[in-house]
């Protein structure tokens, strides 16, 4: 198999094969930002097209980024049982088969079930924990790091995607961007299949920073239902403040970020005279200072208080989006907003999973960061319907960037209730 090959020849120059193993991931997460990102540059075409009320297409991303969220716990549970190669390359094979069928939709109740519904499920199924689960599994130090760079492929597809996207949409139409969309997540499921494995000891390694001889032994993989393993650990972490804490945190990190950012800033900007392409260039400036912002988060949080971070990460947040309407919306207000809002757009992933970690152990980091981020999705769900509802109702969006402004800024006084120094983990469920 060519990852023991890979794996060999990388160990004769000490490279260890997790740094491959994040390689795919930021590979195959980065097509899946662009997947998950186009829909904003295709509000203001379907609208064109069918008739269809920024409400309406709303509902259908709403849809997805709730069930994007709520699949995260059942998908660390998957990833823990068949694997992250086998779960990854199916979670690609439904988005794209989802996507294809999309090309022919004309009713909004099929840009609801397939956008939605299948959409949300696929990608779902591996979302932040797949980055989660091999940073925990695949790295005994540097996981703050680890986390930092697979989450700034979010960053990158966008900065990669969404202009290219944008340019293609407006010369050529929407179907031939989402077909472009298709074939990449075929290149991406390729080097899935080829490279990517599920533990260290398949490869006949220990993880990166632990200076053991012996490859560690596999764990006894857990025959209970995946239904009642999520569940469990739901359950046993449900009476800890510090997952609550996390979980709001998160769901106001969903709310002013996919959900409202990235799905409607396209269409805002449009409504102030502002071009599709160079509103999906501010994203992609955007997505610049993200990309450096999020792997400078991981660094940090392998160093630093991790509860001062989020506060400060959160704070600033919450300014800047206050701030926009106040921009005028000129290149300048624009760019100043696009470099401080850029810079924490995802800097919030790296220390709460660390904070995870520590909290609830290694393990079962992956299934615990699960439900914490169906928080975030469903934030996600909320403001991605409500901002679109404000614009419907009131023809602005304006009242959802001051809402997610202020959220911001509770989240950041909220996460310093956390304890400086976390108990021991405590027991979960997780091999019922």
């Amino acid at each position: 198999m060519i990852s023991n090959w890979l794996a060999a020849a990388l160990g004769r120059r000490n490279i260890h094969y997790g740094w491959v193993m994040v390689g795919v991931t930021f590979l195959a997460a980065l097509i899946s930002a662009g997947t998950v990102g186009a829909p904003g540059v295709f509000i203001v075409p379907l609208q064109k097209e069918f008739g269809w009320s920024t409400a309406e297409i709303s509902s259908a991303l709403s849809i997805r980024f709730i069930l994007f969220g709520l699949m995260a716990p059942f998908a660390a549970a998957l990833l823990n049982r068949y694997g992250l190669r086998n779960v990854t390359l199916t979670a690609q094979l439904i988005v794209v088969s989802a996507l294809v069928a999309s090309l022919a939709m004309t009713q909004v109740w099929q840009l609801m079930l397939l956008w939605g519904v299948v959409i949300g499920i696929g990608t779902g199924m591996t979302a932040l924990v797949l980055g989660a689960t091999i940073a925990t599994r695949w790295f005994a130090a540097r996981r703050g790091l680890v986390v930092g760079i697979m989450t700034a492929s979010v960053a990158t597809g966008q900065l990669v995607f969404l202009p290219l996207l944008a340019i293609l949409t407006e010369r050529f139409g929407w179907r031939l961007a989402l077909s472009f969309v298709c074939v990449m997540l075929g290149v991406s499921a390729t080097a899935v299949a080829l490279v990517m494995r599920d533990r260290p000891s398949d490869v006949g390694l220990r993880p990166f920073g632990d200076e053991g001889s012996e490859p560690l032994p596999t764990p006894p993989v857990s025959h209970a239902p995946i239904t009642a393993v999520a569940l469990g650990t739901l359950r046993d972490v449900s009476t800890s403040s510090a997952f609550w804490i996390l979980f709001a945190t998160f769901f106001v990190c969903g709310a002013s970020t996919n959900g409202l950012v990235q799905v409607h800033l396209i269409p805002m900007c449009l409504d102030f005279g502002i071009p599709q392409v160079q509103a999906a260039g501010l994203l992609a400036a955007m997505g610049i200072f993200d990309f450096f912002g999020t792997i400078m988060s991981g660094w940090l949080s392998d160093r630093y208080d991790n509860r001062w971070l989020l506060f400060w990460y959160y704070g600033l947040r919450g300014l800047s989006l206050v701030f926009l309407p106040f921009s005028d919306f000129s290149f300048y207000g624009l760019s100043l907003f696009a470099m401080f809002y850029g810079l924490d757009w995802i800097a919030t992933v790296p220390p709460t999973v660390r904070l995870t970690a520590q909290k609830f152990g290694p393990e079962r980091a992956n299934l615990v960061f699960g439900w914490i981020f169906a928080g975030h999705q469903l934030g996600a769900g909320t403001a991605a319907f409500g901002a679109g509802l404000s614009r419907t109702l009131l023809a602005s969006y304006l009242p959802a960037f001051f809402i997610a402004g202020a959220l911001c800024v509770f989240a950041a006084l909220i996460v310093l209730a956390l304890a400086r120094h976390p108990k021991p983990a405590v027991a979960l469920a997780a091999s019922r």
